[in-house]
């Protein structure tokens, strides 16, 4: 048997836009996604998340489930567009709690309000202001039963996704803006941070998509900078990287008297892991528009097998990420907030119980090297609106008919439980 450390936090996870549907519920207000998704060509087939999986209606529905799967934890996001009535998490929260399950709430999983990017968004440094005040508003409803906070989901993608390529929302290809957002967003990641403390928050997270470079040494270490540095040494060291920084100046200015802000201490970070990235020196490559300034880099092909989204399988990355973390990032505990694959559509879904195995066998291994995980969250509870995807690509323990929205666990939610009854995988 592969036992996991006693108090190991075993969860799924899900996002605001992509389950609960009801845009226009109670009060709700447009996002960046509702604006995006029906701008024609911008998601495949047309697909919103008006209705996605009508979570708002059926969390009771989903709730039970979670606790048939025996979930420790779930990790939700609020949906900024709902601030003016946040009834649904006041119940959400109730009903998780009544059967035993820990709500940990995402503040931030990037539907942020379109009245606020018609003022500037992320590349107005005011929205992080802005956020403080969200947070605020959010502890002061929840903070009572919410014990764990997580500031931002994956401002990588949020700046460089939304703002670099345009394959997400807001829809912008300028890496100016880029750069600029990711700055915002982390000073939005500390000023909420100081208004959750100043709230009587217990325990506040940031949670990163972090993603291994492999490959040539120094295009590698240019991408790393990019993907994953620019987050995690201004977040956990109080600076940009000399590299980063030298780079991004070239493109932006950046108030540096931000960084003290943006290093409030964390009690856990956040992360969030698909795959690796291989790069090689090529003269005659463009480079990445997700990675601005890479021009003389190309992204090799991935190694071996694929998941539906063309992402390389690979738990060793898993491993060796987790304990890069912990040397170079000592003392900071580590929590797996998203890991999972889509595959193809059915209940029987093999590729997933091996994926979900592989990877939770490199989390173990990873402790056994010395690395401080704290609990591990499937990505995702239910199939769901997989963004600039829309919805083929299905990621679900649980399968959701999108005709009928009648849900049916699937094989590997079944093995999954079996792993949290146990509290580990079988030898």
């Amino acid at each position: 048997m592969t036992i996991f450390p006693d108090g190991f936090l075993w969860g799924a996870a899900t996002a605001s836009y992509q389950i609960e549907g009801a845009v226009d519920a109670d009060g709700r207000v447009p996002s960046i996604w509702d604006t995006f998704s029906h701008t024609p060509g911008k998601v495949r087939d047309g697909h919103t998340g008006d209705v996605a999986c009508d979570h708002y209606h059926r969390y009771l529905e989903d709730v039970e489930t979670m606790s048939w799967l025996g979930l420790g934890a779930y990790r939700f996001s609020v949906a900024w567009p709902r601030l003016a009535d946040l009834g649904f998490y006041d119940r959400l929260v109730d009903a998780l709690l009544d059967r035993g399950i820990a709500p940990v709430a995402t503040l931030y999983h990037w539907d942020l309000p379109q009245s606020l990017q018609d003022k500037g968004g992320w590349t107005d440094r005011d929205t992080a202001y802005r956020f403080a005040d969200y947070a605020t508003r959010v502890h002061d409803l929840l903070g009572d039963r919410v014990r764990t906070w997580t500031t931002l989901n994956e401002p990588w993608v949020s700046a460089f996704v939304g703002h670099g390529s345009g394959r997400h929302a807001p829809g912008v290809a300028d890496p100016a803006a880029a750069f600029t957002a990711a700055h915002n967003l982390m000073l939005a990641h500390g000023l909420g941070v100081q208004a959750l403390r100043a709230a009587g928050a217990e325990s506040i997270s940031l949670t990163l998509n972090l993603t291994p470079i492999l490959g040539d040494p120094e295009p590698a270490r240019l991408v790393d900078g990019l993907a994953n540095r620019i987050f995690l040494d201004p977040v956990l060291r109080g600076a940009y990287p000399d590299d980063v920084l030298e780079h991004l100046s070239r493109y932006t200015e950046v108030n540096l008297d931000d960084l003290a802000t943006i290093a409030q201490p964390i009690d856990v970070l956040g992360v969030n892991y698909y795959t690796v990235n291989r790069v090689v020196a090529d003269p005659t490559a463009e480079g990445s528009l997700e990675h601005p300034g890479t021009a003389g880099i190309a992204w090799d092909k991935p190694h071996g097998e694929l998941t539906e989204m063309g992402w390389e399988v690979i738990p060793a990355g898993l491993e060796d990420l987790l304990v890069r973390l912990s040397q170079d990032y000592p003392g900071v505990p580590l929590m797996i907030t998203e890991n999972g694959v889509a595959v193809p559509d059915g209940v029987a879904d093999p590729g997933r119980v091996d994926y979900l195995d592989g990877h939770l066998r490199a989390v173990h291994a990873a402790i056994g090297r010395g690395a401080d995980v704290r609990g591990y969250f499937v990505w995702s509870l239910l199939d769901n609106f997989e963004w600039a995807r829309g919805y083929d690509m299905r990621f679900g323990l649980v399968r959701v008919d999108y005709d009928t929205l009648e849900r049916t666990p699937r094989d590997s939610a079944h093995w999954y439980r079996d792993v949290i009854a146990r509290g580990g995988l079988p030898s």
